[in-house]
């Protein structure tokens, strides 16, 4: 077993293909320790890696092989989904807002409990650090917003077409949901690929998500991250980048 790295504050990762595999304790890990400032996360995410810890833990850091990932092409839209959508986006008082209020939106999500977990990953030092990448414009809230009040939404990084999503919260019936199409749809409409999902659920994969080797995302995202990013804003119009397609069979 390989001994894992422990990283000084400004100290590089390492090569995310060094990090622990099947035959290691905790596959995916790759160092721990280092810093969560604006310039170590965005290289993490350049080079694949992304923090998950718990609040007893040093700062940890990951990359899957394989790592799941929405083919934003390979969306599932099911018949009841299409529904969902297509209902709010004619009504009044529902709409999506992006970067409306970041600091909500992951703040909810760090209060929203998962199934199988006790507490929360998203302890109040990531909290920090994830604001001030958003202040740095890398990170993002996709919002589901009903009569004026926030019922859903999502986080994610993005740094030029390569897209990272983080966690998801909801308060009313299929409003994460909503705001995953929508974060769909932004991607359709700006030429961006795919949306990285980190782990494996059940859910994800409902939705269309698959395993890919991390060798294949790597390549992807040093590809992407050079490209002009999408605009962050969501126009009504923009719904019709799921809604103008066929519906899935199931349910």
């Amino acid at each position: 077993m390989q001994q894992l790295p422990w990283l000084e504050p400004g100290e590089a990762l390492p090569d995310p293909a060094s990090a622990w595999g099947e035959a290691d304790p905790v596959p995916g890990l790759l160092a721990a320790g280092g810093a969560l400032d604006v310039d170590t996360l965005t290289q993490a995410y350049g080079r694949c890696v992304f923090p998950w810890f718990s609040e007893d833990q040093p700062i940890l850091w990951w990359s899957p092989d394989p790592r799941m990932v929405l083919q934003v092409a390979d969306f599932k839209l099911h018949r009841s989904l299409r529904k969902t959508l297509a209902r709010f986006s004619q009504t009044p008082g529902c709409e999506v807002r992006i970067d409306h209020d970041f600091g909500a939106v992951i703040k909810a999500c760090s209060q929203s409990p998962r199934v199988g977990q006790s507490g929360t990953w998203i302890v109040p030092d990531m909290v920090n650090a994830y604001l001030a990448l958003h202040q740095a414009g890398h990170a993002h809230s996709v919002e589901t917003w009903i009569d004026g009040e926030l019922a859903g939404g999502l986080y994610c990084v993005a740094l030029g077409r390569a897209v990272f999503g983080e966690s998801m919260f909801t308060r009313r019936p299929d409003a994460s949901k909503i705001a995953l199409a929508a974060l769909v749809c932004l991607c359709r409409r700006f030429q961006v690929k795919m949306i990285d999902c980190q782990q494996n659920t059940s859910h994800l994969a409902s939705l269309g998500a698959r395993e890919m080797s991390r060798s294949r995302f790597v390549a992807h995202v040093s590809n992407a991250r050079r490209q002009e990013g999408p605009q962050w804003h969501f126009e009504p119009v923009y719904w019709a980048e799921l809604l103008s397609t066929r519906p899935s069979q199931s349910t």
